[in-house]
């Protein structure tokens, strides 16, 4: 599995001490750094803590910044036997989170972390103090043409081969994602697909384009118990040339929220974090 002296992590970039959490399927790897009210941050897919070590070294001065790397990816163990359902993912970070005793959370999400950590928020939402949500969803998207397609495709044979064998989610479907690729240059790129070193290390990386549609039951529960949280404060920062979470998915949560605060960001695509965390220390300063 990669490992924190792997010859591709840019340790100048990357340097925060390893912290590791026992679950049931291995060890999951997290960053602690920093004190005060928690600012927790979870990724999605194929990255891990990574994508947020610009935002981490902005606000640790000030804050306590927790990121994880969920089961199946970054410095976490990748078993090959486990089923990495998201609802089983969501599982392992109220495991973490709840263990670290944590209150006041301040939560950040992106991609599947967004179901995957509001899913926390809508079990303990007295301990959420806000919420910034960036590029996600939390909803069934089974009839959704543009979510079937993909996921028919990703998560299907074909898809999951060029996943499995060539790494191909990372390496491609990643650059097809982002608005500017140039914030991919000197080595960015490589951090989001070379943790996935082996074939027999990415079941985690194919399996979750298969569940967009196949989790539509979990997606589901999400969503009707979200006036459990939607007036909790929260921060939209939406890369606007995302082909994947859109303007469209934007306006579902706003429509449905009490009293956002909403900062698009004209020249992002999907990874605010990664492309713009200027904008995200800013906003939690």
């Amino acid at each position: 599995m990669a490992n924190t002296n792997s010859k591709w992590l840019n340790k100048n970039d990357y340097s925060f001490p390893s912290k590791y959490f026992k679950t049931a399927q291995g060890n999951m790897h997290y960053v602690d750094v920093g004190e005060g009210d928690p600012i927790v941050m979870i990724h999605g897919n194929p990255a891990w803590s990574y994508e947020y070590r610009n935002v981490i070294k902005g606000l640790s001065d000030k804050h306590r910044c927790i990121a994880n790397d969920h089961i199946g990816f970054g410095f976490s163990d990748k078993p090959s036997n486990w089923d990495y359902l998201p609802e089983h993912h969501a599982q392992n970070l109220e495991a973490l989170l709840n263990h670290l005793e944590l209150k006041n959370i301040t939560l950040v999400v992106n991609d599947w972390g967004g179901p995957i950590g509001l899913s926390y928020a809508l079990k303990y939402p007295e301990k959420i103090k806000k919420l910034v949500i960036l590029n996600t969803w939390m909803w069934s998207v089974e009839n959704d043409p543009h979510y079937q397609k993909f996921s028919g495709f990703m998560g299907g044979n074909v898809g999951s081969f060029l996943t499995k064998y060539f790494n191909f989610f990372g390496k491609s479907v990643v650059k097809m994602v982002f608005g500017d690729k140039n914030k991919l240059k000197n080595g960015v790129h490589e951090h989001y697909y070379k943790h996935l070193e082996k074939p027999s290390e990415r079941k985690g990386c194919y399996t979750f384009p298969r569940e967009i549609i196949g989790s539509s039951k979990w997606l589901a529960s999400l969503w009707e118990q979200r006036e459990k949280i939607n007036k909790i404060p929260t921060t939209f920062i939406w890369g606007m040339k995302d082909i994947a979470f859109r303007e469209n998915e934007l306006n579902t949560f706003v429509n449905h929220w009490h009293n956002p605060k909403i900062i698009p960001l004209p020249d992002a695509g999907h990874y605010p974090q990664e492309e713009s965390p200027e904008t995200l220390v800013m906003e939690l300063m």
